[in-house]
């Protein structure tokens, strides 16, 4: 229905003039957090994924997290190693070589909201946000400047993680294994849409992977045949078993980072992850963060009261931690 100005002298309305459109905003980037073992092939995924979204014409941004790495080759945007120096952080605190990246890292992330700052003035000139880890997958997992990082992103943006897996590694049963293994405990320690990355598939192809994942049975067959590991045969048959739920809540997805095969399953896979980071992740994520502030308040209160308590029994003379 138009809108119209006030009646003039002869009854007649004027219509108001029409309002421009309001632009619509772009929808924000997607953060997608690769994470794996030293030697997966990361920073070589990553540097296939510029290429691609190149290629494509999509817009992407590239941050670098590790800064014990000697070349970047996708170019990142932002990088840890202008801000921290790795081998300074080891020689200033008297650490080896996981403590300086653990450190480092640490560092890093006490000013990481700076760099959220930075990712929101290009909201509108991005599609996807990639971030690469250290090869200690650890550092970044289990490391309260890692949970920062992390909960920092899943605030602000849409994220996924990627973990990367050596697909021609994991032939081996148990090898397999310990990697879902790890796979799951990033799940459950990240609480993020979680895609499982099997790489190098021009050296052997993953489709034996997915079916240890989606059939069980398979997976006993393996271990049968498999009898030099005798001892951890009975254990590996048990873990797959619990293991089965975890199998259904990930997707997984055999690209190479050499031959670019499998880059846009990849992608299709990424895009899937968002919407259920939308739909099922980020209402969680939110009532983590209510619930921890007011912990955080609560506890406050409760020095407050000690505070005030102390103060009053004693008079000011002494305060009674």
């Amino acid at each position: 229905m138009s809108s119209f100005a006030n009646e003039d002298e002869e009854g007649a309305r004027t219509p108001l003039p029409e309002q421009p459109a309001e632009t619509p905003k772009s929808p924000p980037p997607t953060v997608v957090v690769v994470i794996g073992m030293a030697g997966a092939g990361k920073t070589t995924l990553m540097h296939q994924i510029n290429l691609h979204l190149n290629t494509e014409g999509k817009r992407g941004y590239f941050i670098n997290l590790d800064p014990a790495v000697r070349d970047v080759p996708f170019g990142a945007n932002i990088d840890i190693r202008d801000t921290v120096d790795y081998k300074e952080v080891m020689k200033q605190y008297g650490l080896g070589p996981n403590g300086g990246i653990l450190t480092s890292l640490n560092l890093f992330a006490t000013r990481f909201d700076q760099v959220v700052q930075l990712l929101e003035r290009r909201n509108g000139s991005l599609d996807y946000i990639f971030v690469d880890t250290p090869g200690q997958i650890e550092v970044f997992t289990w490391s309260a400047g890692g949970q920062i990082i992390l909960d920092l992103l899943a605030t602000a943006y849409p994220t996924v993680v990627l973990y990367v897996t050596d697909t021609p590694r994991c032939r081996q049963p148990t090898t397999f294994m310990s990697n879902m293994l790890y796979a799951s405990s990033v799940l459950y320690k990240s609480q993020l849409p979680l895609i499982c990355v099997f790489n190098k598939t021009d050296i052997a192809q993953h489709e034996f992977a997915k079916e240890w994942m989606e059939n069980f049975e398979s997976y006993q067959e393996a271990l049968d045949q498999n009898r030099s590991d005798e001892y951890m045969g009975s254990f590996n048959r048990s873990l797959s078993l619990a293991m089965e739920e975890f199998y259904k809540n990930i997707r997984s997805v055999g690209v190479s980072a050499l031959s670019a095969t499998g880059i846009p399953e990849l992608f299709t896979a990424i895009d899937e992850a968002r919407v259920e980071f939308q739909e099922v992740f980020l209402p969680d994520l939110l009532k983590r963060i209510a619930l921890r502030e007011e912990q955080e308040k609560q506890k406050q209160a409760d020095h407050m009261r000690r505070l005030e308590q102390d103060l009053k029994e004693s008079k000011g003379d002494r305060v009674v931690t």
